[in-house]
C-alpha cells in the first residue's frame, strides 16, 4: 500500500530526507524542484514504511487506501508524475534512484559543503524575521553548528506568513509552524519581538553586536496595475485583504465594503484563489477556523455571491497551482464557471496535454455572461482568461472594471476589485536595494558590499515559491555564511549579547521574549478551546503586548 502526497504539500522536502528508498521527487538536488508545484511519491517504489507521513510538517501524506473524497484524485496525480519516460526530469529521477543502490538509502540531515575545523568559533547571528525563511535559516544554524541566534521581528508575535499568509481554511499548512515553534526557546536562541530594525535599532547597531545578520523580511508592499481609477474606493489590495482576515495587526482596523454582489480579483495565482474562497465560504464553516473575529463578522454580513478571477493570459499559463485549482473545483456549494467570451480559451482547454493544468478545466462548464447585469442566483466563481484590465470606472467608488481582449473592451459591473498580482519588497535603511527586482542584491545570499550581511526568502529571490521553497534557499545562504566564517571574512562584534539586550530594553521596554510569546499562544489557544476553534487570534498590537506582559509576569 503506497503513500501519496496531497494538496497541502509545502515543498519543505523533509519527506525526501527521511525516505529510505528515494521514491519522492523532485528532490532539492534536481532541477525541477525550484519550479515544482508539489512533491510526488512513486507508487511502484514506495515500500509503505510511513516515514514520510510521520515527518511531513503539514500533514499532507496519506496511505492511498485511506484517501477519501476529493483527495482520492491525488493517487493518480502522484502516479502520473512517473508515467512519462520522456519528460524533462525522468532521466534525473532515474539516475537518482540508481545512485541509491539496491539497499535502503539513509538520507542524512542537511550538511554544509565545508567541514567545520576543530578550532571553529561558532558565530553569533541575528536573524531578522520569524517567517518560514528566517526560521529555516535558524534551524540550519542551530542543528548544524553551535551558533547563537538572536531572533528579531517587528511584530509582537512570531510566524510571518505562516501565521498571516495562509488561508484559515488550510489549517494543515500551518502545521509547519509547530516545527519552528520549538526553536523560539532553544537554549542558544534569544527572541526579541516588537523590535523593528531601522526604527528602534539600526542595521549598524545590530551588526556591531553580532558576527553576522540575516535578513528574512519578505515582501511587504503591493504591486500596482498602473491604470486609471485604481485609487477609487472599492479598489483594494489582496495582500491587505489576506492580512485582514488573518488578524494581522497592520490590517486590524481596515474596513472592506462587501456590499457588492460581484467581486473581481485581478490575477489568478494561489492568493487570488484564497481570497475567492474566503469571500464565498459559508461563515458557519469559517467560524470553526482561526479567522479573525472582525473578518468573520464582516463576512456574515457580506452580499458577495460571485467572484470573477481575471487572467491576462490563457488557462495554460495560469499562475495558480493544480492542487489549488482542484480544491476550487471541489468547493462545496460554489459553482466554478469558465467565461466563454473568447474561443481561444476553449481551444486551449480542449488541446491541453494530460499534465497541463488547463486539462483540469475540461469538465468545467462554459458560460457566456452578460456583465451589465447582477450575478445569477447562487454562489459561483468565474474564471475569465485573456482579459487585461485597462481602467476602473466610477464616481468616487468602483462601479465597474474595463477589460480588454485584443481590441474588444468589456465593462464588468462590480463594486469591489482586488489586486492579486504579486507582492513587492521594500528597501531597508542602510542596505542596498535593487529597484527592478525589489530585492537585496546578493551573491548566494551574501549581500553585496556589506560584510557579514545576508538575505533569505522573498527579500532574496522575490515573491515566488511556497513555504518549503525557503528551506533550500536558507540552506544556501547559511552555507555561504559558514564558509565566510571559516575563511575569516566576518568581523568580530564590538559588543556582546548582554550589551545588545541592554540596548534593546533601553530603546523598547515592551519587547516580547519566548515567555511572552508562550503567554500569547496560551491565551489564543485557550480562547479557541472555549469556542471549538484552533485559536482565537489577538489582532492588535496593544492586546498582544498586554497579554505577553500580564501572563509572563504571572509565571515569575
Amino acid at each position: 500500500m503506497a503513500f501519496a502526497i496531497t494538496q497541502n504539500c509545502c515543498n519543505d522536502a523533509t519527506c525526501v530526507s527521511v525516505c529510505p528508498v528515494n521514491c519522492i521527487h523532485p528532490t532539492p538536488e534536481e532541477r525541477e524542484f525550484a519550479e515544482s508545484e508539489m512533491l510526488y511519491i512513486d507508487p511502484k517504489t514506495c515500500i509503505d514504511c510511513g516515514a514520510c507521513a510521520d515527518a511531513c510538517p503539514v500533514e499532507a501524506i496519506f496511505p492511498i487506501q485511506q484517501l477519501t473524497g476529493s483527495d482520492q484524485v491525488y493517487a493518480d496525480i502522484n502516479a502520473a508524475y512517473y508515467e512519462n519516460p520522456t519528460d524533462s526530469g525522468a532521466e534525473e529521477r532515474a539516475s537518482s534512484a540508481a545512485d541509491a543502490g539496491p539497499n535502503l538509502h539513509h538520507w542524512d540531515p542537511p550538511v554544509f559543503d565545508r567541514i567545520l575545523p576543530p578550532d571553529f568559533r561558532a558565530p553569533r547571528v541575528a536573524v531578522v524575521g520569524t517567517g518560514p525563511a528566517g526560521m529555516y535559516a535558524t534551524q540550519d544554524l542551530l542543528l548544524n553548528t553551535n551558533a547563537e541566534v538572536t531572533l528579531v521581528d517587528r511584530l509582537p508575535v512570531a510566524g510571518g506568513l505562516v501565521r498571516y499568509g495562509v488561508a484559515p481554511d488550510h489549517p494543515s499548512t500551518r502545521g509547519v509552524g509547530e516545527t519552528f515553534r520549538r526553536l523560539h526557546d532553544h537554549p542558544r536562541t534569544r527572541l526579541y519581538l516588537n523590535l523593528e530594525i531601522g526604527r528602534d535599532v539600526t542595521h549598524e547597531e545590530l551588526a556591531e553586536h553580532h558576527d553576522a545578520v540575516i535578513y528574512a523580511v519578505g515582501a511587504t508592499e503591493d504591486r500596482w496595475l498602473g491604470i486609471d481609477g485604481e485609487h477609487l474606493k472599492g479598489s483594494i489590495s489582496a495582500r491587505r485583504f489576506v492580512a485582514w482576515y488573518n488578524g494581522h495587526p497592520d490590517a486590524a482596523d481596515d474596513d472592506f465594503d462587501l456590499s457588492s454582489e460581484r467581486a473581481v480579483i485581478v490575477g489568478n495565482g494561489n492568493v487570488a484563489l484564497d481570497v475567492a474562497r474566503i469571500l464565498l465560504s459559508d461563515p458557519t464553516e469559517l467560524a470553526t477556523t482561526d479567522i479573525a473575529d472582525h473578518a468573520l463578522a464582516a463576512l456574515r454580513r457580506s452580499n458577495v455571491r460571485e467572484v470573477v478571477l481575471l487572467g491576462r493570459r490563457g488557462p495554460t499559463e495560469a499562475a495558480y497551482t493544480s492542487p489549488e485549482l482542484l480544491g476550487l473545483k471541489q468547493f462545496a456549494g460554489v459553482e466554478l464557471v469558465l467565461d466563454d467570451h473568447d474561443p481561444a480559451v476553449s481551444d486551449a482547454v480542449r488541446s491541453a496535454g494530460p499534465r497541463d493544468k488547463a486539462a483540469l478545466l475540461l469538465d468545467v462548464p462554459h458560460s457566456r455572461i452578460d456583465w451589465s447585469k447582477p450575478p445569477e442566483p447562487g454562489r459561483r466563481i468565474v474564471l475569465r482568461f485573456h482579459s487585461a484590465p485597462t481602467a476602473l470606472l466610477g464616481d468616487g467608488e468602483v462601479e465597474a472594471i474595463r477589460v480588454a481582449t485584443g481590441q474588444v473592451h468589456t465593462d464588468l459591473r462590480t463594486g469591489m476589485v482586488a489586486r492579486a498580482i504579486g507582492y513587492r519588497g521594500a528597501p531597508l535603511p542602510g542596505l542596498p536595494f535593487d529597484e527592478r527586482s525589489a530585492t537585496l542584491p546578493h551573491d548566494r545570499g551574501r549581500v553585496l558590499d556589506h560584510v557579514g550581511t545576508y538575505v533569505v526568502g522573498w527579500a532574496k529571490r522575490g515573491p515566488s515559491g511556497g513555504i518549503g521553497t525557503n528551506r533550500s534557499d536558507a540552506h544556501e545562504t547559511v552555507g555561504t555564511l559558514i564558509a565566510d566564517a571559516i575563511d575569516g571574512r566576518l568581523r568580530s562584534p564590538c559588543q556582546g549579547a548582554r550589551a545588545f539586550d541592554r540596548l534593546v530594553h533601553r530603546r523598547v521596554p515592551q519587547t516580547v521574549d519566548s515567555r511572552g510569546l508562550a503567554a500569547i499562544e496560551r491565551r489564543e489557544r485557550d480562547g479557541g478551546l472555549a469556542e471549538g476553534r484552533p485559536r482565537v487570534k489577538l489582532a492588535s498590537v496593544d492586546e498582544l503586548l498586554a497579554t505577553a506582559r500580564r501572563r509572563r509576569n504571572s509565571y515569575r
